[in-house]
């Protein structure tokens, strides 16, 4: 059994409620797309964070440690993506009402399964994520048992909270847009959904 559980689970809380691109990417799809788009976002994240769980139980994400060439190339491409979702979104912003909650950017309107590839390519594509696990995880498993199983527990407990958290989360956004209807309204948050996703991406690409 890993040592010190319930603090991390504090740890896990803290992360979980710490706002990042995976809740701009919840928030933009609940205010503009609906509840479909903002449920499945949350669960592609969290499909992401499996992902991340399995490789660094494996050993895989360590790669990201030892390779510098690796990390910069998935750390370009995430902020390549977090950069496009921003700036469908402020393509979104010059809309009307109506047609930024029926249609995307694309001129269609994003579902269940086009939230949850935006999730999970969302955290897929930041290398951070795969950093944070192979450092945090490794820190609560006991030398005296085997560690696989205890890398899958923990990240299974991640997982079980923040899919609770970003689900309730994402609900309350989709009620929060049916009260913030109005046209200029839904346009400023089209703008700062995008202008955080586009900073986000740029600080991604930027950051050493």
């Amino acid at each position: 059994m890993p040592s010190h559980l319930l603090v991390y689970f504090g740890v896990v809380v803290a992360i979980a409620l710490l706002p990042g691109p995976d809740t701009a990417v919840v928030t933009k799809n609940a205010l503009i797309h609906g509840r479909e788009a903002a449920v499945g976002s949350a669960f592609g994240i969290n499909a992401g964070l499996m992902v991340w769980t399995l490789a660094t139980a494996l050993g895989v994400a360590e790669l990201l440690r030892r390779s510098a060439t690796v990390y910069d190339l998935l750390k370009l491409a995430g902020a390549l993506y977090l950069i496009w979702i921003g700036l469908r979104a402020l393509w979104a912003s010059r809309r009307t009402a109506a047609d930024a909650v029926s249609r995307s950017s694309d001129g269609r309107a994003t579902d269940s399964r086009g939230g949850f590839r935006q999730g999970l390519l969302s955290n897929l594509a930041n290398p951070k994520v795969g950093i944070f696990f192979t450092s945090l995880l490794p820190q609560f498993v006991s030398a005296h048992a085997a560690a696989l199983p205890q890398m899958l527990m923990l990240g299974g407990i991640f997982i079980s909270f923040n899919l609770v958290w970003m689900s309730g989360y994402a609900l309350a956004a989709v009620r929060l847009s049916h009260v913030l209807s109005r046209t200029r309204v839904k346009a400023t948050i089209d703008r700062v959904s995008g202008l955080v996703l586009v900073g986000v991406g740029v600080g991604l690409a930027l950051d050493r």
